[in-house]
């Protein structure tokens, strides 16, 4: 349906060509900086051109800002003033033993991930950041792994990308956006992606996308990041609850951004109602409770109250640290925060790293 041209232009490549040597990484002096961070952006330094007649009107554009900033334009309009962390390979290696990380995992700025766009048009800007990401992989000596972008706007390419990400690129998974043009994840017209995630072991990293309820929010745009993107991750991570997602992709790893949003307060009306409700307990196929518990999230809720409630709620074995790195918005101390929330030890090393070796499938590597 869609030229070969378009769809497998970009190939892999290292990223900044010009400094394709291996970069160190360096210890924390204290010691060792063990943490995983499994949320972390990268926006490229330049977007490609277009390949093809007419670019479409939101395909994304790098403008001037001020020293190490640049503008992402989108639609003709400033959309974020991005700095050189976002590409800069060996700027943010250089940060990750100051916030107690020794592996940071990397994926796109959520509004790149393009469920707007025709699909041939967003599966060509996809491969070119997957390939991007690869390269930023490759130069890392380690410290950063990738999750992909697929266009999941049509399934099948979707599909085929999320294979190319996985057996070519050798990403663990992939970042999927909240809802899909409005449709949230847990729709099953998605059951065919998330059934291949499942058999290439492939991980999912559920992060908020132009949230639903910007009408009711009182205030600056940066309400959209701060109130509105908890609020849409909680109900993607209710709609895989109610649709059954893991009762039927059971070997699914999943896990959903700033600390699951909304669900851990939704969480026992829903477990109150799925006994209260005839039809929600035909629908729900197993307690909500159960099936939350078997879902991953971050940690990424700036504060150690709402950390021990997390943990209480979801269980200790399912919180995986979360920065949103490198953005303003961003959790600096994220391991430090861990530990002031008075965790055991054995508590403090699954929410440091060990449970995101578990998700990322990992544990043969750990030492």
């Amino acid at each position: 349906m869609y030229p070969r041209h378009r769809l497998f232009e970009y190939g892999p490549r290292p990223y900044h060509a010009q400094r394709r040597q291996t970069l160190s990484v360096h210890k924390h002096p204290s010691g060792c900086a063990c943490g995983i961070d499994t949320h972390a952006h990268v926006v490229p330094e330049d977007f490609p051109a277009y390949i093809g007649s007419k670019a479409p009107g939101d395909w994304p554009s790098m403008a001037a800002a001020q020293a190490c900033h640049r503008n992402v334009m989108i639609s003709g309009k400033v959309y974020r003033a991005v700095s050189d962390k976002c590409w800069d390979t060996a700027g943010r290696i250089a940060d990750l033993p100051g916030m107690g990380l020794s592996l940071q995992v990397v994926s796109p700025m959520p509004e790149l991930l393009s469920y707007w766009m025709q699909p041939a048009d967003a599966q060509q800007l996809l491969r070119f950041l997957n390939d991007q990401i690869a390269g930023m992989v490759a130069e890392s000596g380690g410290a950063l792994a990738g999750l992909g972008a697929v266009p999941l706007q049509d399934l099948d390419l979707a599909i085929r990308e999320l294979d190319y990400v996985v057996k070519v690129l050798g990403f663990p998974g992939v970042e999927v956006g909240s809802n899909i043009n409005g449709a949230p994840i847990g729709d099953p017209r998605f059951d065919p992606f998330f059934e291949a995630c499942e058999a290439l072991g492939a991980c999912v990293f559920v992060h908020a996308i132009r949230p639903a309820g910007m009408d009711r929010l009182v205030g600056p745009p940066a309400l959209q990041q701060v109130l509105a993107y908890p609020g849409d991750v909680g109900l993607a991570a209710a709609s895989v609850i109610t649709s059954n997602l893991l009762v039927r992709r059971p070997k699914l790893r999943i896990a959903f951004s700033h600390g699951g949003g909304t669900l851990g307060l939704l969480l026992p009306r829903l477990q109150q109602g799925w006994g209260v409700f005839p039809a929600l307990k035909e629908q729900v196929e197993e307690a909500p409770l159960e099936q939350a518990r078997k879902l991953f999230y971050d940690t990424l809720v700036f504060d150690t109250n709402a950390l021990r409630y997390l943990a209480g709620t979801f269980g200790p074995t399912q919180l995986l640290v979360g920065t949103d790195y490198p953005f303003n918005f961003h959790d600096r101390t994220p391991v430090q925060r861990i530990g002031a929330a008075g965790f055991d030890a054995d508590t403090t090393a699954m929410l440091v790293h060990r449970n995101a070796e578990r998700f990322l499938a990992r544990q043969k590597e750990s030492t």
